[in-house]
This record gives C-alpha cells, structure tokens and sequence, in this order.
C-alpha cells in the first residue's frame, strides 16, 4: 500500500520536473540557434515589374536576367505589365504584402534553423514575384536563389482561386510561405532512394514534416503539414484505427501504383473506401503516419537530423518502435 501510494505521489512529480527540464533545454537551444542572427533582404521583383516602363527594363532585365526568357522581346514584356488582369493581380498583392516585416523574420528565423543543423548552408537571394497565380509552383529554391510567387499567397478564400478545389486553396495564405519554404528544403535535403512500397512512401513524407518539426518549431504542428486544427484532431483521435487498416489491410509493404494516391498525395480526404470514415478524414493520413513513426525513432534513438534524413526506410521503422495513440 504505501509503495503504490509513493508511486502516485512521486511519478507525477517527476513527469513535470522532466517536463520542465526538457522545457529549459528546448529554450537554451532555441536561444543559441537566435544568436546567429540571420539578416536577408526581400527583393520585391514583384513591385519593380508593375511599375517598370520601357526607359526601365533594359535596368530591370540586367538586374534580373533569369526573370526574363530571352524568347519574348521587350514588346511582349511590357503588355504583360500592362495587361489588365496583371494589374489587378498587383495591385491585389500589394494589398495584401504591402508590409512584408512578418515573413521577412520568420524566413530568417528558417534561415536561422537551417545554419545551425547544417553548417554549408548559405542564405540565398529571397526575391518576390507575381506568378499568375500558378499555386502549384508557388515556391521554386536553388543554391542562390529562393522565389517566392506572393499571388498565391493572398487568403485561403480570395476570389482568384475559386476555381481552385477547397483542400489546395486551404494553404493559400501568407502564414504558409515560410512552410513551403522549409519543403523545399527539405525536398533538397532528403536522399532516399526510389520509394517502392507505401511504407516507403510514408517514411520519406515523415522524414520531411519531422524536418519541419526542426526548422520551423515556431509555426504550429497544423501549418507544418497543412491541416486544419480539426483535420489533425481528427488524425491524433484515428491514429490507432488508420494504424490498424494499414497493418490488417498489408498495405504497408505493398507497392500497389494507386496507394499513394489513396493515402500519400494531397486529397480532400484519405479514401479507406468506408463512407462513415472517409467524408470525414482530412487527406494525406499515410504522411501524418509517417511523420509519427519518424517521431518515435528520433525520440527512441540517439541521432542527428543530419543523419536521420539519409537512414534507410525500414532502419527508421524497425527502430522506431512506434506505437499509435490510442
């Protein structure tokens, strides 16, 4: 009796004095990757291009020579600025970026992150345009340069994407661009071989949002994979039932060509082909599976993010032992 009363007594003690500790070991490191002390400035190609004239191109073309294929002439240049739906398009993006201060830190915040997990890495020219709302190529990243098409970034219910289906138009908003950002960094990143199997799938997808877990911990766990606050309720509530359909189902080993397109790829929800599930799951459920078996291994073994990112697939899951919520 009075060991099981000491048990009661003393474990949650000790779960908050962990918490803690973990709590002031997690601000040290934050306060340590602050002092580098990333410092970009944003070109706003954007606003150079809406008030270019044909006195100013040739500047702005030398300026900018990768911005302008050398197929068009100055003519075609110049009615594109002009064009009317260009304009309208500018002068919806500056509404909307007329102050750029907030992302402009928490890119250097990313920036910050990223020197400090891999040393080589140097900050690129962050340069903004208008991309006739192309959302599917709304960030584009090398060694040098990073672009960044704001006109894809103007509010989840703008009236430019409504032709757009509501799950892709939900992360286009400016609280997502220092998201997409840290993807496409990760994607240059992350060396994994060709992915056959849907658990290979999963692992990649969970490499890349634990990334994010790392270089973006400021951004909630809902922007760093694109969810609504409701959509990763729903996951961590079903965590335990979407584990079981992968297993009992012998999806994870499976290399069937349509799984990634049930479980992997951006959907309006995740198809298990149940009614009472699928209408209300988000979708991409085989990547949130991923990002928590990536989760289990990093909490379970003593490894770099440097590392982790070039483990082998089953390495990762063997050693994870994860188990799901339940």
């Amino acid at each position: 009796m009075l060991t099981k009363f000491f048990m009661r007594l003393v474990l949650p003690v000790f779960f908050v004095f962990s918490t803690l500790i973990s709590c002031n070991k997690d601000d040290k490191l934050e306060d340590e990757i602050a002092r580098i002390n990333t410092d970009i400035e944003v070109e706003r190609f954007d606003r150079l291009f809406a008030t270019v004239s044909s006195e100013s191109l040739s500047s702005l073309k030398a300026s900018y020579p990768f911005m302008f294929s050398e197929k068009y002439s100055d003519t075609f240049w110049l009615d594109k600025r002009a064009d009317t739906l260009q304009v309208q398009l500018f002068g919806e993006v500056h509404k909307s970026f007329s102050d750029f201060e907030d992302v402009e830190l928490e890119i250097e915040d990313l920036f910050n992150h990223l020197k400090y997990y891999f040393s080589e890495f140097r900050s690129p020219r962050i340069i903004t345009v208008t991309n006739d709302v192309d959302y599917r190529n709304r960030v584009i990243v090398t060694d040098t340069i990073a672009v960044i098409a704001l006109d894809a970034y103007l509010g989840s219910n703008h009236e430019f994407y409504g032709a757009i289906p509501r799950y892709q138009r939900n992360d286009l908003k400016k609280e997502q661009i220092v998201v997409d950002l840290a993807t496409k960094y990760s994607e240059k990143l992350i060396f994994q071989p060709k992915r056959k199997s849907l658990l290979d799938e999963m692992i990649y997808f969970g490499k890349q949002l634990y990334f994010k877990d790392v270089v973006i911990p400021f951004k909630s766990e809902a922007e760093r994979i694109g969810y609504s606050e409701s959509e990763l309720d729903w996951a961590r509530a079903n965590e335990d039932y979407i584990w079981r359909y992968f297993v009992e189902h012998e999806l994870l080993y499976s290399t069937d060509s349509k799984l990634p397109s049930r479980f992997i790829n951006p959907a309006p929800f995740t198809k298990f082909y149940l009614e009472e599930i699928d209408t209300g799951s988000p979708g991409r459920l085989g990547q949130y599976i991923g990002w928590q078996i990536v989760r289990a291994y990093m909490n379970n073994n003593d490894v770099s993010l440097r590392d982790m990112i070039a483990k082998d697939p089953m390495e990762i899951f063997n050693k994870s032992k994860f188990k799901p919520r339940r």
